[in-house]
C-alpha cells in the first residue's frame, strides 16, 4: 500500500508516528539450535504508543530506512 498523503502514514495499528528499534537474534535450525548459536539477527521496529510491533532481517543498512517502512 502507497500512502496518498502523509496524513497516511504512521503505526499502521493506531497511526503513532514516534518507533522504538531493537534488536534481536535467534538460533536456526539442527545443529545451531543444539548448541543456541545465534544465527538470525533482525531489527524490530515498534510503535511507542501501542506496542505493535513488526520484524526486518538486518542488514548492514541505516536504521531510518526501515523505520520509514514500518510509518508507510
Amino acid at each position: 500500500m502507497v500512502p496518498d498523503s502523509d496524513a497516511d502514514r504512521g503505526c499502521p495499528k493506531c497511526g503513532h508516528t514516534n518507533t522504538e528499534v531493537g534488536k534481536i537474534s535467534t538460533t536456526g535450525g539442527g545443529l545451531s539450535k543444539m548448541f543456541d548459536i545465534q544465527t538470525n539477527s533482525f531489527k524490530v521496529v515498534s510503535c511507542t504508543n501501542c506496542g505493535y510491533s513488526e520484524l526486518y532481517r538486518d542488514t548492514t543498512s541505516g536504521t531510518s530506512d526501515i523505520v520509514d517502512v514500518f510509518l508507510g
